[in-house]
């Protein structure tokens, strides 16, 4: 429910705090920007200390099941959300339909090296890549093949790979800063890597977990679902196993492996984007949207990813009611379904917005994980993007700082190809998310509750200048 508003005494704490901030850089100069500081430490200080997305995914987590596009949990979720945007007493909620595909994990997998000499048979942890399909009746067995990369698949080809299992170990590079960076370099090997590997003649696949750590959760995610899809099972294998597997290859030269998965596709479902708005008082044509998406992998509670994203996003409209402030554009929060698999919710949002007409002057994603905030990645014209960064110094005294190229994110992307709309994606540290994404250790635990409200104030306050002052 939405509280009121944080008592008089503590605001003007918090705003004592950041202006010893503020003191300890002489580089600052206030000019006009006393009442946007002001507006700062209210939207923080309502974050921080009266903050309701911490307890509300909470409940998302612990208390729904699994949400995977098409899935009675998405279904729960859509509901949830949509009573918890109603809950604020917004302007407008509404529900907005679009068609999602299904598929089941079915019962665990199962897999194991067969008969080694040295290991026997040694229990391997995996978990299907999402839109596999299942494995023969009673498991595969197949000897293993080890790729560190597509030029040596191409270079031993179809001869050497025929009725193998290809074993993609492909590591994430550690000399790169970004763990996006590092992901973006690695997850082509669980995209592409399981049609390639069948064109060659495979007959399974293995791809090393999407990660930097070394531990025992195998890291799902989707490979590609076009008329390329491939049609043998695929897995991802935990990266502590994937180097056991590979030291087992290297000593005994040949090594069996035996893998039972049971997925299954189901015909397209029905599904929804959750969508609240404010009404702008002046100019309510403007639109600035912002969110994450509401689906989840059902191997986990889905909490940094994107649990936290669709909680910051309501999160935001309650601070703008809680606080008073009253926007000149509209703001508005979408739920957006189906980003993990598909891409639909996203699809059917930027068709509608395109079909109305509508202005997004800017869309702005969370889909990075729960954790502290550094900053904003944007893509858009140098100039609007100069106009934002004009506004860093607001930011400094609550730890956001970088102001850079490579914003958006999956959601929001269909309305920059549609429409042109910039884009803006909030910068979390990037360190610890690969450590939980895709994995049964995405878990509401592991959310902490000042990073996950920062996160929120930080886009609350964007939101906030972008309204004031246009883009």
């Amino acid at each position: 429910m939405t509280r009121l508003l944080f008592p008089v005494s503590l605001l003007l704490l918090v705003l004592g705090s950041a202006f010893v901030h503020y003191r300890e850089r002489p580089d600052f100069v206030m000019k006009n920007t006393d009442s946007d500081s002001v507006a700062f430490a209210k939207l923080y200080g309502s974050a921080l200390v009266e903050g309701e997305a911490h307890d509300n995914l909470r409940y998302l987590c612990k208390n729904l099941p699994p949400r995977l596009s098409g899935s009675p949990g998405a279904a729960a979720a859509v509901e949830y959300t949509y009573q918890l945007l109603q809950s604020l007493n917004v302007d407008s909620v509404w529900k907005q339909p679009c068609m999602v595909p299904r598929w089941e994990r079915g019962a665990k997998e199962q897999a194991r090296i067969v008969d080694s000499k040295s290991a026997g048979n040694e229990r391997m942890r995996i978990c299907a890549l999402g839109g596999s399909v299942a494995t023969p009746e009673g498991g595969l067995i197949a000897d293993v093949i080890e790729i560190r990369d597509f030029s040596q698949l191409e270079l031993l080809g179809k001869k050497h790979i025929q009725g193998k299992i290809v074993f993609y170990n492909y590591s994430f590079k550690d000399e790169l800063y970004s763990c996006f960076d590092q992901y973006g370099d690695a997850v082509k090997y669980r995209w592409a890597g399981p049609s390639m590997a069948e064109k060659m003649g495979a007959v399974g696949v293995l791809v090393r977990s999407m990660t930097n750590a070394i531990d025992t959760f195998p890291h799902t995610g989707v490979m590609r679902q076009d008329s390329l899809a491939a049609k043998i099972p695929a897995a991802a294998i935990c990266t502590k196993d994937a180097n056991r597997l590979s030291q087992l290859l290297k000593q005994e030269g040949r090594v069996q492996f035996y893998m039972n998965m049971n997925c299954k596709k189901y015909p397209d479902a029905p599904s929804f984007n959750v969508i609240g708005e404010i009404k702008g008082s002046e100019f309510p044509e403007e639109v600035i949207v912002f969110g994450g998406h509401l689906d989840a992998w059902d191997n986990g509670e889905g909490a940094h990813d994107d649990g936290a994203g669709i909680m910051q996003a309501i999160e935001i409209l309650r601070l703008f009611k809680a606080t008073g402030i009253r926007p000149k554009r509209t703001i508005r929060a979408v739920m957006w379904m189906n980003e993990e698999n598909g891409g639909r919710g996203a699809d059917a949002y930027a068709n509608e917005a395109f079909r109305k007409n509508e202005k997004h002057i800017v869309a702005i994603e969370s889909d990075a994980g729960g954790f502290s905030p550094r900053g904003f990645g944007m893509d858009m014209a140098n100039e609007k993007k100069q106009k934002i960064q004009s506004w860093q110094k607001l930011f400094y005294p609550w730890g956001v700082y970088e102001f850079t190229r490579g914003g958006g994110g999956a959601d929001i992307a269909p309305l920059k190809k549609l429409m042109g709309t910039p884009q803006i994606g909030l910068h979390p540290d990037s360190q610890r998310y690969f450590d939980y994404h895709h994995t049964a250790n995405d878990i509401f635990e592991n959310v902490n509750k000042r990073e996950l409200h920062l996160g929120a104030g930080s886009m609350a306050a964007l939101i906030f200048m972008i309204d004031k002052y246009g883009l």
